[in-house]
This record gives structure tokens, sequence and C-alpha cells, in this order.
């Protein structure tokens, strides 16, 4: 049976041997981190330990993190959880922070890109002229990779009086976030992009902000979040937090090298090392992934996808992407456990679809 080539690491990434381990332990160990028994003791002291290996990763205090039940949860705690009278999110946001963001009830107006989606700041600075407002901006884009200047960006909002909230989850375990040096108030990551265990996130806030719970009942996480902590998850989330940042900058240069003619989205700006957001001319999206699957490969299109059907992406749109353009874009996003081997069998498929397209055409 041939081996799969998954490259589609931005969603979901397979889990690192040392987290699996750590979640294994947490739990054949059992126990509910409330009790005070034996069990339940050893259930907290895990959780303890995980929450300060990813402190020491993010550069801030154990008790400024609550752990989640992922990056969604993290991001609508930290839009719909603050006292403000408007928020500010980019164009190039994630679903849960643009539907976070309409849900808060309060008005929400939308920073625009550039074509390699960065935030305009000029438009960010005339946004800021106004009534106190949380300004929510990724740090890193799924789809794209691209990297926000947050230390300008932060900056300018701190300078204005207003709050900043940054989604880190597809940039935490890619590159160095540190919650004290980006300026921010509130930081969101999440564990399964980069070998994590899925359902489990956090939401890192200031100290001293009031953060208002999503979940009532019990006092879990200093009453931010209230629900019977998930210890294993925890526990993976801070064996993840002592691995190294991940650099597969060679792989991609070496991808994006073979797309000869391709349209490589965000080229011009700072990007992740792992992905890769790119259109062949005359070919679409939509069959793409589906002979990309039958050849034993696993991507993703830089659309989003509904009802089976995909979409053009509000990311390529804001950045002004032409919508024929948009539809043949393709997301590769390499992990922990990608070789060249993989790009290698990538590079050789897509010539493949290359020449049959062609062939059709001519």
């Amino acid at each position: 049976m041939r081996v799969r080539t998954y490259l589609d690491h931005n969603a979901t990434s397979p889990l690192r041997p040392s987290v699996k381990a750590a979640m294994l332990k947490a739990m054949e160990q059992g126990g509910n981190a409330s009790s005070i028994h034996a069990e339940g003791r050893a259930a907290r002291k895990s959780m303890v330990e995980a929450r300060e290996a990813l402190a020491f990763k993010l550069g801030c205090l154990s008790q400024m993190i609550t752990f989640t039940g992922g990056g969604t949860e993290a991001n609508n705690m930290a839009l719909r959880g603050v006292e403000v009278e408007r928020i500010l999110v980019s164009a190039i946001e994630h679903p849960s922070v643009l539907a976070a963001a309409k849900a808060s009830g309060k008005p929400a107006e939308i920073i625009p890109v550039d074509d390699q989606g960065r935030v305009n700041l000029t438009a960010l600075d005339k946004l800021l002229a106004g009534p106190k407002a949380l300004v929510s901006i990724m740090l890193a884009n799924n789809e794209t990779g691209v990297v926000q200047d947050m230390g300008t960006i932060a900056s300018r909002i701190s300078a204005a009086g207003h709050l900043l909230h940054v989604d880190a989850v597809q940039a935490f375990g890619k590159i160095p976030v540190n919650f004290g040096l980006l300026g921010c108030d509130m930081l969101t990551i999440g564990a399964h992009k980069v070998g994590g265990p899925t359902g489990i996130g956090a939401l890192v806030i200031r100290d001293g902000l009031v953060v208002e719970p999503l979940l009532q009942g019990g006092g879990q996480e200093l009453r931010r979040r209230a629900g019977t902590e998930n210890i294993p998850a925890i526990a993976g989330f801070g064996a993840l937090a002592t691995e190294p940042l991940l650099d597969q900058s060679t792989l991609r240069d070496k991808l994006e090298s073979a797309l000869d003619g391709a349209t490589i989205f965000s080229s011009q700006g700072a990007r992740l090392s792992n992905t890769s957001c790119f259109a062949l001319s005359g070919l679409k999206a939509e069959s793409l992934l589906m002979n990309y699957d039958l050849e034993g490969i696993a991507v993703s299109s830089g659309s989003a996808c509904s009802s089976g059907k995909v979409q053009q992406s509000h990311v390529l749109q804001a950045m002004g992407v032409e919508p024929a353009q948009a539809q043949g874009a393709i997301r590769i996003s390499l992990g922990w456990n990608n070789t060249e081997a993989d790009i290698t069998h990538f590079i050789a498929v897509t010539e493949k679809l290359r020449a049959r397209s062609k062939a059709k055409a001519a």
C-alpha cells in the first residue's frame, strides 16, 4: 500500500511522539484536577507543569494562561469578554474572529490589508481615531502564512489607548511568540497546528485585564473558564511547548522553485517557513484537490469550503486577487514529519497534472 503524503499541517498536524507519550501517561494516571485525593493532586500537578512549560515558552506568568477547548473558543472569549465600545479586526482574520466580532453586539469595523496581506497601517491609524476599541489581528495567516509586523502595529494601538488581541494559533511553534514582546493584551494559541492534540487551546490574558467568561459553572481556570479540565490534552500541550520551533524553509523553497509560472501569494512579505499558497494558470482548485487526493497527496484549497463547494477565499479577496485566479489557489503547509521525498512526490504529481491539463486543452 502506497504511503500517503500529508501536506495540510495548517489544518491539523499529526501528533508528535513526545506529545502522544505525555497524553498516554495522563490518560493512564486519571483523576480530576479539582479533587483533593492523591489522584486529583497528580492530575493537578500535570496541569501545573504544562502551564509552566507554556508560560516559559510564551514569556508570561503561568497564571495569565487560561486553557480552552481550542483557538476558536479562546478567540470568542477574547472578543466577547472585554468592555470596549467597538471592535476592529483585519480583513484576513480567521472565521472564528470575524464571527465573534459580529456576535459581540458591538460595532465592528474591518481593517484593510495590502496585496501581500499585511495590515494597512494608514487605514489602521484612521480607525484608531475613535472610541475605545479592541483590535484583533492575527500574527500569521492560516492561508498565505504572511506574518504581520506586530511590533509596529502594537505600538500604534497602545499609543491610541486601545486593547490588542493577537490570534497566534498558526504562529505558535513555528516562529517565536513572546507575549511581552508582542505588546498585546490577549493572545490566542492552539496546539494541533504543530503536532499537538486537537481540542485544546489557551487565551493568555494580561495581568489585571478583566475578561468575562463564556462558560459559567465551577471555579476552574481562576473562574475564567468553567468545566473539568482536559488533562491529557493539557499534558500534550505542555509537551509540545518543549519542542523546537518548526523550520521547513528548505523544503518550502524547493517546492516553490519547482512551480514554474505559478503565482505565489504573499511572496513579497515575511511568511511562515512551512506555508505556500499558490495558483497554477488554467487549473481550478476543486479539481486539483481531488486529483492530488487520488495520487495520495493531502493538500488544502486557499479557499473556504462550504456545503461541498469551493468558494473564493476572503483572505485572497481582501488582498485584491482576481476571482478567477483565487479559484485556483492551493495551500501547501508542511509539518514536523515532512521530508524531501514528500516534496519530490508533490512536484512529480503536479507536473503530471499540468501535462494532462495542457493535453486536454490542445
